[in-house]
């Protein structure tokens, strides 16, 4: 059985009919229709009175923001990692000049 909860743009959820999770991307009073994206990309629309009836928890924003993104390589997410050389290091004696 489900909460009345009012909708929220940007609010994660879980579907407990299918298990996905998706967020709620817009919200058209006038029409009465709440448009909401799955982590996977997909987009649906359902009117007021669906969403009242469905079987949702409200859970947090994932932490990978790829899911709609399937078709990424590892370096279209930008530098993650980089490892720390003492050559990249500055300091205040890099400055000196240590000649008499």
């Amino acid at each position: 059985m489900s909460i009345p909860r009012k909708p929220k743009v940007d609010t994660w959820y879980e579907d407990g009919e299918d298990g996905r999770s998706f967020r709620i991307v817009a919200i058209d009073e006038d029409d009465g229709t709440i448009e909401v994206q799955y982590f996977d990309g997909d987009v649906e629309e359902f009117d007021t009175d669906s969403w009242y009836q469905m079987d949702l928890t409200r859970v947090a924003e994932p932490e990978d923001w790829s899911g709609p993104f399937d078709d990424l390589e590892a370096d279209d997410l930008g530098e993650t990692y980089r490892s720390a050389r003492p050559e990249d290091w500055n300091g205040p004696a890099d400055e000196m000049d240590f000649e008499d």
